[in-house]
């Protein structure tokens, strides 16, 4: 093309129309904007991986925590069905003199319970606190009223002797069993077996110990002693049992079950005065708990990733600013708006994608440490987690690229030029 210049012509080249830019164009281009300001880049990298490492460390132990407390309920079977007193429910009228019509439970109610289709067994439960002597010692203690088959319900094993004979519910032998830990501390390293104890007052001959079990939620389940039910409601003055657990079938139908539980109890209540819980129930209530509270600390470490948000849009309007010429120098070779969009866009995904994979480094040597330091602790990495943390701070180094990478193609080409 010629134009007219003071009378004469010269040729202008004309610029060659856009290419298309490549996906390593623009992670070079990032790539090359990051390592000349390393100082910058690397603080604003580790904005975003301080927040997941933040998520990647609160949802480890959240998570080790839900695993840890669905393990230590399970611990004693899936396969079991409780039947609690009172019928827990939501009323739209005062109930009046309606709470006095509710029978308790009772070791009847226990004994019926066994005929149930896919019933295996059925433990009458009755717990309170008491005085325990013995061995020149005493020692106040976690009290159960069980039946004879507590052991093969629960999943417990006695250690020494036996557990509680099958005797007559209503008319049983004054006869006790010891946990590990209450065996320990009244008698050391004698032999209870035949000892007599006294528990409340009452007189008891030890025919058992049990094998350690150890602690569920910072209980001790071995500082405890195995009555009798029909003992344990004279000893705590109840008319009622504590609940009924009853072991199914693992090959049944739980819904029957309960079914079938719930006909029998209406039939000899004459009403429905008691509530059929079944482990599976209780667990999956237990679970979405302890879901929502990993899912809440996990939230708490987002906030970090947001603040890093703001840091990446922050360094992203200032590089706009310095590097004015830059894109000037851009759109005068011929590079569209939205390639520089693009460009400027890859350089906060970039860092942020950078300061992602950094924070799942610092999260994982965390948890490592956390495992040296504290070993009680209960952690479990969560992988969803870990995805979900590098993809939320790849979408905030997006987000907060946008408006810098708009305000950068917006930019006059000439009039950047001249901006030094």
């Amino acid at each position: 093309m010629r134009e007219p210049i003071d009378g004469a012509t010269h040729d202008r080249p004309e610029l060659p129309p856009a290419m298309p830019m490549r996906f390593k164009d623009i992670v070079g281009f990032a790539a090359g904007a990051a390592i000349a300001h390393r100082l910058r880049a690397g603080l604003t990298a580790l904005g975003i991986g301080i927040g997941v490492a933040a998520v990647v460390l609160l949802t480890s132990i959240g998570e080790g925590l839900h695993q840890f407390v669905l393990s230590e309920f399970t611990q004693f079977g899936t396969n079991l069905i409780a039947v609690t007193p009172g019928k827990t429910e939501t009323f739209g009228a005062p109930m009046g003199g309606a709470f006095g019509t509710v029978r308790p439970l009772s070791l009847d109610d226990a004994e019926a319970l066994r005929r149930v289709s896919g019933v295996q067994a059925t433990i009458p439960m009755v717990q309170g606190n008491a005085l325990v002597k013995g061995g020149g010692r005493q020692r106040r203690t976690s009290v159960y009223g069980v039946g004879s088959n507590f052991p093969d319900v629960f999943s417990f094993r006695v250690g020494a002797g036996e557990f509680l004979p099958p005797d007559d519910p209503q008319a049983p032998r004054a006869l006790a069993v010891l946990g590990s830990t209450l065996r320990n501390e009244l008698f050391r390293s004698e032999n209870p077996r035949g000892a007599r104890i006294r528990i409340g007052g009452d007189r008891y001959r030890v025919v058992g110990i049990m094998e350690s079990k150890g602690n569920m939620l910072g209980i001790d389940l071995d500082d405890a002693v195995y009555i009798p039910a029909a003992r344990s409601l004279a000893l705590f003055n109840r008319d009622s049992l504590f609940e009924i657990d009853v072991l199914y079938d693992e090959a049944a139908s739980v819904d029957e079950v309960k079914a079938g539980i719930h006909r029998l109890m209406m039939a000899r209540h004459g009403g429905e005065d008691f509530t059929i819980t079944s482990q599976e129930q209780m667990l999956d209530v237990l679970g979405s708990i302890l879901d929502v509270v990993t899912f809440a600390v996990g939230a708490l470490g987002g906030i970090s990733l947001l603040v890093g948000g703001v840091g990446i849009f922050t360094i992203m309007t200032i590089a706009v600013r310095e590097r004015t010429s830059e894109i000037g120098l851009l759109g005068a070779v011929g590079a569209q708006r939205k390639q520089i969009q693009w460009l400027f866009l890859g350089e906060s995904v970039l860092l942020a994608g950078l300061g992602g994979l950094g924070g799942l480094l610092i999260g994982g040597g965390g948890l490592e440490l956390l495992g040296l330091v504290m070993p009680a602790l209960p952690v479990s990495l969560s992988l969803p987690y870990v995805l979900f943390a590098e993809g939320v701070a790849i979408l905030i180094g997006l987000m907060a690229g946008v408006l810098p990478a708009i305000q950068a193609s917006g930019l006059d080409p000439l009039e950047a030029l001249r901006d030094e």
